[in-house]
């Protein structure tokens, strides 16, 4: 296999978002154990999580094929493209959930295991199918989502609590503002795909940018549940309250015009929320 390959199989697997997957299974991983955390339990959950999520994007790719094969940004992706056959993506995913699902069984735990494959079974089952028949495939899809941070809890404590479903739940709100702003920037693409997305049957963007401002403002309140209910204290508060308000004044020139550059600062101010809310509970933590 040359390099080309090696690399038209990495795409397959969605790097980026693979890489926010465990970033916020970290969080959870940390939220649960503190700075306690077994460095070598973090890496099998890590390991373990990768495998099923980069396993679960190429069943998408694999899924999609002819949809990708429609838009403009996805054309080039590996299967459309022709650089990879469709059966050899499909084969490829189906091992790396075996091997995820193999990782988490044997080196982490059977509820960490079994978080992943629901995940996966209703990203690539549920979510990418409802794509095609309703706007409500953003909630559904939020829902595997929103998953991971819930895997890294359970990987560290081998039990659901509430500190692990307080930030399924913040994932779950922080993925609406998220992904409504990437569907209002590739909305055409989607239409031509055939893809139900809340911007399709939205001219003007008002309905979107108007989502996009509800959502990161109720994301405010469910961040500083771990607070209320004493997972977590006053320098998380203050933090995760800082860069809540941060991201809702980003969407509010979205709110006024709809315009494709404020959805790109919409996108790029939701992606470095979870990072910066990561830091707010490590140092949480430590204070």
């Amino acid at each position: 296999m040359n390099r080309a390959q090696i690399k038209a199989y990495l795409d397959l697997t969605k790097p980026r978002i693979v890489s926010m997957a465990l970033v916020t299974l970290a969080m959870g991983f940390w939220a649960a154990s503190g700075p306690t955390t077994s460095w070598p339990a973090l890496f099998f959950a890590l390991l373990g999580a990768g495998l099923v999520a980069s396993g679960a994007s190429t069943l998408n790719h694999y899924i999609e094929r002819d949809a990708d094969a429609r838009m403009e940004r996805t054309r080039a992706r590996p299967i459309p493209s022709g650089r990879i056959k469709p059966a050899h993506a499909l084969t490829f995913g189906v091992y790396l959930i075996l091997a995820g699902l193999a990782v988490s069984l044997w080196l982490v735990n059977l509820l960490t295991a079994f978080l992943l494959l629901l995940s996966a079974f209703l990203y690539v089952l549920v979510y990418t199918p409802m794509k095609r028949i309703t706007v409500l495939n953003t909630p559904l899809g939020a829902i595997p989502g929103a998953i991971p941070p819930l895997a890294g809890w359970t990987a560290a404590s081998d039990d659901l609590g509430v500190g692990g479903l307080l930030l399924f739940l913040i994932l779950f709100v922080w993925q609406h503002p998220h992904f409504f702003a990437i569907s209002w920037m590739y909305r055409d693409d989607y239409r031509r795909a055939g893809f139900r997305m809340l911007s399709g049957a939205d001219a003007t963007g008002a309905t979107t940018s108007a989502w996009i401002l509800i959502t990161a403002t109720i994301l405010i309140p469910v961040s500083l549940l771990p607070s209320v209910l004493g997972v977590t204290s006053l320098a998380y508060t203050a933090g995760a309250l800082i860069v809540g308000t941060a991201l809702v004044l980003v969407c509010i020139p979205m709110w006024r015009e709809h315009t494709h550059a404020n959805a790109v600062r919409v996108l790029k101010a939701s992606i470095y929320y979870l990072p910066l809310l990561f830091v707010c509970m490590i140092v949480d933590a430590f204070v």
